[in-house]
Parts: structure tokens; C-alpha cells; sequence
């Protein structure tokens, strides 16, 4: 029996450099799974057993093929009442619980064990206690073949992002600020996971956080102020263990981490962002990355129902993902038309009267070109999505709305516009209208306080329980710097000759661009500086001195210089989204693929920015956008992904002290359907096998 750190995967030379997710992935299949196998075993299969957290750690970072591929020929829930295997060995990927321990003992102690041997890996450190517990079972100790900390006890929901999986980090932290001690149990939490992720990569970061700031010198500290100078300091406990227990683990710093918290950009997760991978989360019910939609039914029936998963393997999704969704929707017509053309058995099933081609037309393509037909269905997907995205915006008049949001955000528009808004759209959702008060809300709070929110939610037809999300915003924000005399009531005319306030600049030196695609998250600029060095310190410091072989490596490659500046404002096509060596073939995503890879090595030192209170997609762009730019590689670390309807629904529908009760987690509140709230259901895992 051996106890001691599974070793890293990441310390490969720069040729043959592995992103984030890869060296996850490698991680549980060759070092955990693979060093299973035992020599004197007699069985080629074997059994894996994990928990409700690690198999969705499991399933974020691998497919059900590559766990079989290692041996795996049954996954069970630990939990659940297993069948007896005395002659296979069994793998234990379990976090170090006392509940988990009590289950594995009850597996393996006795006369009649459910399995040969055990392999046991723990997800994060395990207390010397539980060590005791175990090794007091004698029946237990010669069946164990390995008892080790993995230290992985993360989920990679993209090549470059992770989550921790605390999705109610914003009641807990910020809903009721008395109850400090749930808070602090909840950092604790997210400290350990993040630790992980350095622990996984042998990585030992420079630690930035956010300064608690007060409005004077009078004003107290709250625990709210304190949450990223708290979480830093977890973290770091928990990196100053691994240095002196996990072999190998570097002395000195290798890389950045940037923790902030929701309140850094308020704006991000409510604004309505345009490209592909952001609208689709918007628009569509999706749950996690899986979208439902139906196919023909080859016996001739109803359709069928069909589930697939918009990630990274998808070399059309992996293309598209962050362009507009109008550069998305011309690319995908540009690509059939170029295979129709190109086709000619798919111009005969193809549409008759030379117009577009409809989704009944592709179907058709797919029945009468099976050689195809895998090109074919992706890119019939997409063109179904996008049109059907195209569609709820024109029904509900997103265009319009959305560029209201970005004239508010860069000071372009005021309360005079919003309010001619809202009396001259009556038609508009209950979300949206909620969603664009509260942006207004992050931008002048002092229109909400007291007569003057009650006046602006009866302009906007809402109800008292929808503008808790509007008043919440002051829990993120903190309470705004108002020496004016607030008790008036609201009035229409007074508001309407105030200067307008913008909480965006133009960014000058930005390739062309959409019109509606002028904001961005403020992490940019964060990342940008902090490359550079020059985060402030006073308002990000850091809890060790750099070492002074940190600064004197390079930094990063050189970074590109930025094209010459146009206009903002423009209209026509956007070019950053088109890839440079895309080919006219009706299919050339394929391309994407091949050089994802390959543009990954000769990477500087990587960064790692982790936001507390949820990431949105749009910071996910920008942390693929400057890993391009600055030739490092930007990782995103989250307490949860959340997508609008999700943030304001489950997180901000509050009564002041935590979420609301009178309402159903993850109901839409514009039309009262469940949306999903979690990358995983118990659907997604089955007794004896994980989803492909």
C-alpha cells in the first residue's frame, strides 16, 4: 500500500505543450485509471466507483470510450447497492469524506469483500483522521493496492475554464451578510478546489486579489468586502501544504492567478451578448452544453428527438463559437452553398427553385448522401439553430433592446431613452425589461432608491417580487456614493436633462466589429494589465513577493500589435471572425481542429483569473481572445457558469436575505418553464455506465 500524490502530467517540455483540460484528462485516465493495473492481476477489467461530485469531475474531463479504453468496463455509484465481484479490482475515485470511508470499508472489510483489491484516489487531501480509520480495519489493509490524493477536484467545462461547482456561492456569500460562517464554510470549499487546479498542474502562482475597499475612513469593513482577500488566503494555505508535501510541486512562482468576485462587472452577466456560443446558452434551452432538437424518423414516423453536445470535438461549433451570430449565420449559408455547388447529387435533392436551403431540403440531403452524411447533419444543426435563433429575435425585438443596452453602458443613452423604451414596447418579455432595469440599475443605482423604483417598476408593468433582482444589485455593488438628498420622489422630467454616465470606453485600435458587439467584460482589461504588469497594487495585491526569477523570465511571446483602429460603429461584415486560412470547401472546419493544437505550444507563463459569484460566456471569449494575443494561456476559474435567465432567476431573485423561496429554481421568469440549472442531472449518469 502506498499513500502519496499521483504524479503530474504537466511538467512536459514546450513541444509538446497540453492545455488545461488535456492535462485534467491525462491525469485521471493514464495516472489514476492506467496505474491501476496491477501485475499480478487476473482481471483485465475493472470496476469504477465514485461519488456524486467525482463523477461529474469524471464526466466534464472524459468520455465514456476513453474510460473503457483503460479497463473500465463498469462505473458504479458508491452509494448505491453494488452486485458482489470478488474476482475484479475496483478503482475508488472519492472525495475524503467520512461517509465515503464508512462505504468503502463496508465494501472491503469482512469475509466476503464486493471486490478483489482497491485502488483508492482521493479527489482533494485527505486528514490524517480518516488515514487513522481506515488503516484500523485489519480485514481492509491487504486489500488495498494503492491509497493516494489526486488532488483534481475540479470540472474542466472547456479546454481554458473550470468551475467549482458552488452555484449558490451568491446566496451564501452575499444574501444574508450575518451569516458569516455559512460564507466562510462555502470559501473553504472553493479555496480547496482551486488549490487543486495548481496541485493537477503543478503550478505555483503569484496570488492577485481584489482590495477591500470602504467608502471612508468611517465606514466598517463588511464580510462581503473581504471575500476575495479570504479566498486568497485559503488558497494559499492550502498551496503552502502542497509545497512541502507533493513532490515535484515548484518552490517558486510559475505562473498568475487573479481572483475577483462578481461585483468587478455587474454588467456582464445580464447584457445580452451576440455571438454564437453566448446566444445559444441566451436563447435556447440548453442544458449545460446539450441542445435537444428532432430528426427525421427513418421509418417514416414522427420526428425523433435527438440530443447532442455543442463542445469542442464539433469542428463547426469550434469555429463559430465566438463570431456574431450574423457572421455565424452567413458562414454556415456560405458553407452548404459551396458543397451544394460543388455536389452535383446534392444539388438534385437540393432546393428547386434555386432559393435557400431549407432544413427539409438538408434532411434530405442527409437520407440520399450517406457518404456525407455525418458533414452534412452538423451542418444541418447549425443552420437549424441559428435560424431559429434568428427567429426569436426578430419576435422579440432584440435588436432594438439590445442596442439600448450598449448605448447605456458606453453613455450614449440615459434614463430618457429607457424610459421612451419602455412606454413605446410594451410587448417586451418580463426577463428583458427586467434585465435591462438592471442594468440601469449597475449604472445609476440612486434612480432606484426609494418613489423612484417603485415609479420606474410600474413603467415596466413588473411586479415587487421581479425588482428584488433590480435591488440585489446593491449587494454586489455596495451602497452608492449619494450625498444628494434621495427622499424626493421619482419624476419623469427630472431625469430626462441628466448627463448621461458611461461605464465603458472605446477601445480604440479593435479589429472591425458589430455594432452590438461594442461592450466587453472588464476582465479584459484586467488581464491585459495584469500581463503587462500593471495592476495596480494598492488595488490588487498579492499575497507573496514574486520571486525574482519570476519577472526576469519572460513574461509572455511578444505581443501582436493591434491592427489599425476603425469605427465601432460600423455595420458591415465583421472580418476578426473569419479564420485566415479557411478554404471554400462546403466543409472546412476540420482546419480548426488540426491547428487548435498546434497553436498552443511555445505558450508563455499561464494566467488564471477565478471570479466568485458565477463567469458569463462572453469572459470566456475574452480569455480565448487573449490567450491568442498575448501568447499565454488564460484560464478561467468560476464558481459557476451562468448564462442571463439562470443569473437572474436563481441567483438574484431574492428577498433580501438569500434566494427566493416563491419561486422554483431555474423557472424562467418571463415564461415560467423550468430551465436547467446544472451541467448534470442524475440523467446524465446511469448505474453502470457514464453518457458518451
Amino acid at each position: 500500500m502506498s499513500f502519496s500524490d499521483s504524479d503530474s502530467s504537466s511538467s512536459s517540455s514546450i513541444a509538446d505543450y497540453k492545455n488545461f483540460k488535456q492535462i485534467t484528462r491525462d491525469r485521471l485516465l493514464h495516472e489514476m485509471l492506467r496505474s491501476a493495473k496491477a501485475k499480478d492481476s487476473k482481471s483485465t477489467w475493472k470496476v469504477l466507483i465514485m461519488d456524486r461530485l467525482t463523477v461529474k469531475i469524471m464526466s466534464c474531463a472524459c468520455k465514456m470510450a476513453d474510460i473503457t479504453q483503460e479497463g473500465v468496463s463498469l462505473v458504479e455509484d458508491i452509494y448505491r447497492r453494488r452486485q458482489p465481484l470478488p474476482s475484479m479490482d475496483a478503482i475508488y475515485f472519492i472525495q475524503p469524506s467520512k461517509e465515503n470511508i464508512v462505504m468503502f470499508l463496508s465494501d472491503m472489510s469482512g469475509r466476503s469483500p464486493l471486490y478483489r483489491k482497491a485502488f483508492v484516489f482521493f479527489s482533494s487531501p485527505v486528514s490524517k483522521e480518516l488515514v487513522s480509520h481506515i488503516k484500523k480495519d485489519a480485514s481492509v489493509l491487504p486489500r488495498i493496492s494503492a491509497l493516494r490524493e489526486m488532488n483534481l477536484e475540479y470540472f474542466t467545462i472547456d479546454n481554458q475554464c473550470f468551475i467549482t461547482d458552488n452555484e449558490r456561492a451568491l446566496e451564501e456569500l452575499y444574501g444574508d451578510e450575518e451569516n458569516s460562517r455559512k460564507g466562510d464554510a462555502c470559501l473553504n470549499v472553493m479555496a480547496t478546489r482551486i488549490a487543486t487546479t495548481f496541485a493537477s498542474l503543478r503550478e505555483f502562482p503569484l496570488v492577485h486579489y481584489r482590495a477591500a475597499k470602504s467608502l471612508d475612513a468611517t465606514t466598517m469593513t463588511t464580510f462581503r468586502d473581504l471575500i476575495p482577500t479570504k479566498l486568497a488566503a485559503g488558497i494559499w494555505n492550502s498551496l503552502m501544504k502542497y509545497k512541502q508535501t507533493i513532490d515535484n510541486f515548484p518552490q517558486t512562482e510559475t505562473c498568475d492567478l487573479l481572483i475577483l468576485d462578481r461585483s468587478i462587472d455587474q454588467i456582464a452577466p445580464i447584457i445580452h451578448e451576440w455571438t454564437y456560443d453566448a446566444i445559444c446558452h441566451d436563447l435556447l434551452i440548453m442544458e449545460g452544453s446539450k441542445y435537444v432538437h428532432e430528426v427525421p424518423n427513418k421509418a417514416g414516423g414522427p420526428p425523433e428527438k435527438k440530443e447532442v453536445l455543442l463542445e469542442e470535438h464539433d469542428p463547426v461549433w469550434l469555429e463559430l463559437r465566438h463570431t456574431h451570430i450574423a457572421d455565424a449565420s452567413e458562414r454556415l449559408h456560405e458553407k452548404m452553398t459551396n458543397f451544394v455547388s460543388k455536389n452535383k447529387a446534392a444539388q438534385l435533392h437540393g432546393s428547386r427553385d434555386g432559393g435557400e436551403l431549407s432544413t427539409r431540403d438538408l434532411q434530405k440531403m442527409v437520407q440520399a448522401l450517406p457518404q456525407y452524411s455525418e458533414q452534412i447533419e452538423k451542418l444541418s444543426l447549425h443552420v437549424e439553430i441559428a435560424g431559429k435563433i434568428n427567429r426569436i429575435i426578430r419576435e422579440q425585438g432584440l435588436r432594438e433592446l439590445g442596442q439600448l443596452e450598449q448605448d447605456l453602458v458606453f453613455g450614449d443613452a440615459g434614463m430618457k431613452e429607457v424610459i421612451k423604451f419602455l412606454s413605446t414596447n410594451e410587448d417586451v418579455s418580463r426577463e428583458n425589461k427586467l434585465r435591462m432595469l438592471m442594468i440601469l440599475a449597475a449604472i445609476y443605482p440612486e434612480k432606484f432608491e426609494g418613489e423612484k423604483g417603485l415609479n420606474l417598476m410600474k413603467l415596466a408593468k413588473l411586479q415587487p417580487d421581479d425588482m428584488n433582482a433590480v435591488n440585489n444589485m446593491k449587494l454586489l455593488g455596495g451602497a452608492p456614493d449619494t450625498k444628494k438628498n434621495s427622499s424626493s420622489p421619482f419624476s419623469l422630467k427630472f431625469d430626462i436633462t441628466k448627463k448621461k454616465r458611461a461605464v465603458r470606453k472605446e477601445r480604440t485600435g479593435e479589429e472591425e466589429t458589430w455594432q452590438l458587439s461594442r461592450f466587453y467584460p472588464m476582465i479584459e482589461e484586467l488581464i491585459d494589465k495584469l500581463s503587462k504588469g500593471q495592476l495596480p497594487k494598492e488595488d490588487y495585491p498579492c499575497m507573496n513577493d514574486p520571486s525574482p526569477s519570476f519577472h526576469g523570465s519572460s513574461h509572455s511571446a511578444p505581443v501582436h500589435q493591434a491592427p489599425a483602429a476603425h469605427s465601432m460603429r460600423s455595420r458591415r461584415t465583421a472580418t476578426w471572425a473569419r479564420p485566415r486560412n479557411s478554404d471554400d470547401e462546403g466543409y472546412s472546419s476540420d482546419s480548426v481542429l488540426r491547428h487548435a493544437s498546434s497553436d498552443m505550444k511555445k505558450m508563455g507563463k499561464r494566467i488564471f483569473v477565478f471570479i466568485v459569484g458565477g463567469a458569463t460566456r462572453s469572459e470566456l471569449r475574452v480569455c480565448h481572445k487573449l490567450t491568442n494575443r498575448l501568447r499565454r494561456e488564460i484560464v478561467l476559474g468560476s464558481s459557476s457558469i451562468d448564462d442571463p435567465p439562470q443569473f437572474i432567476t436563481v441567483q438574484f431573485l431574492s428577498t433580501g436575505k438569500g434566494v427566493c423561496e416563491n419561486r422554483r429554481a431555474g423557472q424562467d421568469i418571463a415564461t415560467g418553464e423550468q430551465r436547467p440549472i446544472h451541467f448534470w442531472t442524475p440523467g446524465d449518469v446511469r448505474l453502470g455506465g457514464i453518457e458518451p
